[in-house]
C-alpha cells in the first residue's frame, strides 16, 4: 500500500476533522430551546383511589405556569368544589419527563428534571366517587397546556365552608386568546384514553405534525443527526480509499496527469533485456531497443523510490514477486516512455516505505474506530435511557400509541369531533374556527355535494349526496368509526328537528337516506366521516351543507337551560359545568322508575352531539368506554361563548331516544 502525497494526505486531515467538528455539533446542540410545561406529576396521581379526605391537589409542570392559569375540580355529582390556586416551590422530579419539539420538521426529544408544583384548593368533598381535575394555561412557547386528571375518593363526604358558592367564572379572555392562537389543542392524557387509531390529514394542516421518533432515545440527537455525523465519516473514507487507487495505466506505462505533465514517481532500475513490463490490459512486451534508448535521470530527493535494489533481492531470496509499474521520467517522450518492473516483497518487511504504508493503515484504521465509536455511542445512548424510560410527554400531534394529533385530549376538535376517553377521545383536522366543526362544505380537497339542496316540508325525500376529492371524483373508501362508515346529522337554523341518520352508499359514491322534515325553514346537513386517502391514511372529517325546506318558516326559541329533560317514557339529568377552553366532564343519568339498564347505541353507552347557536358550529363527543358511578361520562371542552343545543343519543330496549339540553356560556 502507497502512503498518500502530502497535499492529499492535509486534505484528508481537513475532512476528518469536518466532520469530528459537525459530531460535536450535533451532540452538543441539538437539543431545542422551547418548553411545552405540560404536566409532569399530580398529587393524587391520575387514577389513583383515596380513602381520606384531600384538601388539595398538586399539579407539577415542567415550567411555572401564567398567573392567569385556569383550574377546576368537579365532583360526582357535576358540581365544582375548587377554591383558588397557589404556586408551589419548585422542586427535582423523582423521574425526568421527556419532551418533543418541532425543529426543522423533526420532533426532537428533551428532557426535564425541574417540576414546577401548583396547588389547587378543595372547598370539600360532597360525595364519594370520582373527582376530575382539569387545567388550562400557555407555554412560554405559545402552546396551549390543557388536559385533566382523575381520582377516585371512596372516604365520607366533608362539609362545605359557611356561605361558599361553587365558582361559576370563565377563564381570562387573554388566556382563551392564546390558547386559540395555537393550532394544538394541549398535551395531557385526558383519564382512561386507550388511544385511537392513528390519523394524519391528507394535506398540510397547521395544527397536525408529523408523528416523533418515538424509539429515539437518544437524549437531543435524533436519529437523523447521528445519520449525518455517519455518513459524513465513511464518505471520508471513501474518499481516501478511491484516491488511493491506482493510477489509470496507458500504453504500458503510469502517469501522473498535474497540469498536463508526466512526471516520475520514482527511480527506476536498468532495464533488462527480455524482462515484461505490466500495463493496463496485462503484460505488454517492451522492445530491447526501446527499452535501453534513454536511461531516466535521478530522481528528486522529495521523491521515494517505490522499489530499490536490496528490495528486489529481498524479494527473490523470499520467492514472493510483486509487479510494480514505474513510470518514465520527466521530459521523456511520451511513446517513447517505458514502464519496468520490479520485484518487491508484500509483507513490507524489507521496505524503506514501511513507515508511511503503515502510516495509511492507521489512518484507515482510524476512519473505522471512528465510524465503530459513534455507533456504539449511539447504541449505548439508546440502551441507557432504555432501561428506565423517562415520562414523555406526548408532542404536538401525537398521543397515547403513537396516534397524530392529542388524541388523548377530551377537546373541542376542530373538525367537530370531541370525543371522550377510552373511545378514542381526539381531536382533528378542520374547518371550523374556535374549533368547532361543520360551518363549511370542503376542507382538506373534500367536499360534500348533494344531488337536491330542497325538499317539501311533510314529504319524505330520498336524501342523495356524494363526497368528492380534490379532482372531482367521488370518495368510496371510508373508515367504519362507531359501527357506521358516515354518520348524518341533521338540524334546524333554530336547534330543533334534530336527526342522527346512518345513509347508505352505492358503488359509485353516492349516498342516501330517507329524510323527512316537518316544518317549514332551513336547516344543516354534516356528514361526519374518516375517509381512507390513497397512500392508506385515515382523515376524519365533519362538512357541512344548507337544506331548505319552502314555506312559512317561524323559528322556535331556544329553551332555557334545566339540568333535567324528559323524552319518551324516561327522565334525563345532565350534571357538569361547561367551560370555555377547559377539558371538563359532562354526565347523564336515565330513569324510569329507578335507573334505566342503557345499551350499547354505535359501540357506546351514548352519543352527544352540540351545535352552536348562530354559526351552528359542530361538536360530535363520545363517553368513555364504561358507566362512571352509574352515569355517562362525556369529556367536553366548550369552543368559545354563545348558546348550544345538546343532543344525548342513547338507547333503552332496543330502541334511540334523544334527549336535548340548552347550555349557556355568557
Amino acid at each position: 500500500m502507497r502512503h498518500l502525497p502530502r497535499a492529499r494526505a492535509r486534505l484528508a486531515a481537513s475532512l476528518l476533522a469536518l466532520a469530528l467538528a459537525a459530531s460535536v455539533v450535533l451532540l452538543g446542540t441539538a437539543t431545542p430551546a422551547s418548553a411545552h410545561g405540560t404536566l409532569a406529576t399530580s398529587t393524587p396521581a391520575d387514577g389513583a383511589t383515596v380513602d381520606e379526605a384531600v384538601t388539595a391537589v398538586q399539579l407539577t409542570f415542567t415550567e411555572r405556569v401564567r398567573e392567569d392559569a385556569y383550574f377546576t375540580v368537579t365532583a360526582p355529582g357535576g358540581d365544582r368544589v375548587d377554591n383558588g390556586w397557589t404556586h408551589g416551590e419548585p422542586r427535582e422530579l423523582d423521574r425526568p419527563v421527556r419532551e418533543y419539539f418541532l425543529v426543522d420538521g423533526v420532533f426532537e426529544p428533551r428532557e426535564y428534571t425541574t417540576g414546577f408544583p401548583v396547588v389547587v384548593t378543595l372547598a370539600h368533598l360532597p360525595a364519594a366517587g370520582q373527582y376530575s381535575v382539569s387545567y388550562l394555561s400557555v407555554a412560554s412557547d405559545g402552546d396551549p397546556v390543557r388536559g385533566t386528571v382523575t381520582f377516585r375518593y371512596t372516604g365520607k363526604p366533608t362539609d362545605a365552608p359557611s356561605n361558599w358558592q361553587p365558582p361559576t367564572g370563565q377563564p381570562d379572555p387573554s388566556l382563551l386568546a392564546a390558547a386559540e392562537q395555537h393550532g394544538d389543542t394541549g398535551s395531557q392524557p385526558a383519564p382512561g384514553d386507550a388511544g385511537p387509531t392513528p390519523v394524519a390529514p391528507a394535506t398540510p394542516v397547521p395544527s397536525v405534525a408529523a408523528a416523533p421518533p418515538t424509539s429515539d432515545d437518544s437524549g437531543g440527537v435524533g436519529p437523523l443527526g447521528w445519520a449525518a455525523v455517519a455518513v459524513a465519516v465513511v464518505g471520508v473514507a471513501g474518499f481516501l480509499t478511491w484516491r488511493r487507487r491506482p493510477d489509470r495505466v496507458e500504453r504500458g506505462r503510469r502517469t501522473t496527469r498535474r497540469s498536463g505533465a508526466t512526471r516520475p514517481r520514482a527511480r527506476p532500475t536498468p532495464p533488462t533485456k527480455g524482462r515484461r513490463t505490466t500495463g493496463g490490459n496485462g503484460p505488454v512486451a517492451v522492445p530491447a531497443a526501446r527499452r535501453g534508448a534513454k536511461a531516466a535521470p535521478a530522481a528528486a530527493p522529495a521523491q521515494r523510490a517505490v522499489t530499490t535494489a536490496p528490495v528486489a533481492k529481498a524479494a527473490t531470496a523470499s520467492g514472493r514477486r510483486a509487479v510494480t509499474t514505474i513510470p518514465a521520467a520527466t521530459g521523456e517522450p511520451a511513446e517513447a516512455a517505458a514502464a519496468v518492473t520490479a520485484e518487491t516483497p508484500t509483507d513490507g518487511a524489507a521496505s524503506t516505505g514501511w513507515w508511511h504504508r503503515a502510516g495509511d493503515t492507521r489512518l484507515a484504521l482510524l476512519v473505522g474506530g471512528l465510524v465503530l465509536a459513534l455507533l456504539a455511542g449511539f447504541a449505548l445512548g439508546r440502551i441507557g435511557t432504555a432501561d428506565e424510560p423517562a415520562p414523555t410527554a406526548q408532542p404536538p400531534g401525537t398521543a397515547a400509541g403513537g396516534a397524530t394529533r392529542d388524541a388523548a385530549q377530551a377537546v373541542a376538535a376542530g373538525d367537530g369531533h370531541d370525543h371522550a376517553p377510552g373511545t378514542g377521545p381526539h381531536s382533528h383536522p378542520g374547518d371550523g374556527q374556535d374549533q368547532a366543526g361543520g360551518t363549511t362544505v370542503s376542507v382538506a380537497g373534500y367536499t360534500l355535494k348533494p344531488v337536491l339542496r330542497a325538499q317539501r316540508a311533510g314529504a319524505t325525500e330520498d336524501y342523495r349526496f356524494r363526497v368528492v376529492a380534490v379532482d372531482g371524483q367521488p370518495v368510496t373508501r371510508f373508515a367504519v368509526v362507531h359501527d357506521k362508515p358516515l354518520h348524518l346529522i341533521v338540524v334546524g337554523r333554530d336547534l330543533g328537528g334534530y336527526q342522527h341518520l346512518h345513509p347508505t352508499m352505492a358503488t359509485d359514491g353516492t349516498w342516501s337516506v330517507p329524510l323527512k322534515l316537518t316544518r317549514p325553514g332551513g336547516y344543516r346537513v354534516y356528514a361526519d366521516f374518516t375517509v381512507v386517502t390513497a397512500d392508506g391514511r385515515e382523515l376524519p372529517l365533519v362538512l357541512g351543507v344548507d337544506h331548505e325546506v319552502p314555506g312559512n318558516y317561524e323559528p322556535a326559541g331556544l329553551p332555557p337551560p334545566q339540568p333535567q329533560a324528559t323524552t319518551g317514557p324516561y327522565a334525563v339529568s345532565m350534571a357538569g359545568t361547561p367551560t370555555i377552553g377547559m377539558t371538563v366532564p359532562l354526565t347523564f343519568r336515565v330513569d324510569r322508575a329507578g335507573p334505566a339498564r342503557l345499551e350499547r347505541y354505535l359501540g357506546a353507552y351514548g352519543h352527544l352531539v352540540v351545535v352552536r347557536e348562530g354559526d351552528l358550529g359542530y361538536l360530535h363527543v363520545h363517553p368513555q368506554p364504561e358507566l362512571v358511578d352509574g352515569a355517562v361520562t362525556f369529556w367536553l371542552t366548550a369552543p368559545s361563548t354563545g348558546r348550544y343545543r345538546a343532543f344525548f343519543d342513547f338507547q333503552v330496549d332496543g330502541k334511540v331516544h334523544t334527549a336535548a339540553f340548552t347550555i349557556n356560556l355568557a
